[in-house]
């Protein structure tokens, strides 16, 4: 790959980081879905993990399998992009770093619920989070492991 494309594939990475957080700004600060109505009665948080993972699991038949889709998987879902798109948009391609700002980033939304009393504070959705953005940092190394190869592939046949 020319230095060329590397600059206009970490731009569109960029772009599209940029992209996903607004969205994920909108959709976890701003979105009245899923309990982020302020003033809803008590606040409630979480500080057991797995206890929440546990409880929507078990009670999956009685709470509808929106609610168990949307807290099991939509946490997991909603920071794949996180892992996938932060190597793309920057220089630093760590697993480690990945992650670890996968869940910083998930601990401040936390943090930013428990502050407002919007939504509610739960050590679960950082586990989720957190390992949604694992497997985005994951489908990114599989992704870019491929276009090496079809890469290098297209250069010894010309």
């Amino acid at each position: 790959m020319t230095k060329r494309q590397r600059q206009t594939y970490r731009l569109f990475g960029k772009i599209l980081f940029i992209l996903y957080i607004a969205f994920l700004v909108y959709f976890l600060i701003f979105s009245e879905r899923y309990g982020r109505e302020p003033g809803s009665g008590s606040y409630q948080y979480n500080l057991v993990p797995f206890q929440e993972i546990r409880r929507f699991w078990e009670y999956r038949g009685q709470l509808g399998f929106l609610a168990s889709f949307t807290n099991l998987f939509g946490n997991v879902l909603i920071f794949i992009p996180f892992g996938f798109f932060f190597p793309m948009a920057s220089r630093s391609r760590s697993l480690v770093l990945t992650v670890f700002l996968s869940f910083m980033l998930s601990l401040a939304v936390e943090m930013g619920q428990f502050v407002t009393q919007v939504g509610c504070f739960d050590i679960d959705d950082l586990l989720l989070n957190t390992f949604g953005g694992l497997i985005g940092y994951l489908l990114y190394a599989l992704s870019h492991r491929v276009g090496v190869i079809r890469h290098r592939r297209r250069n010894r046949e010309r």
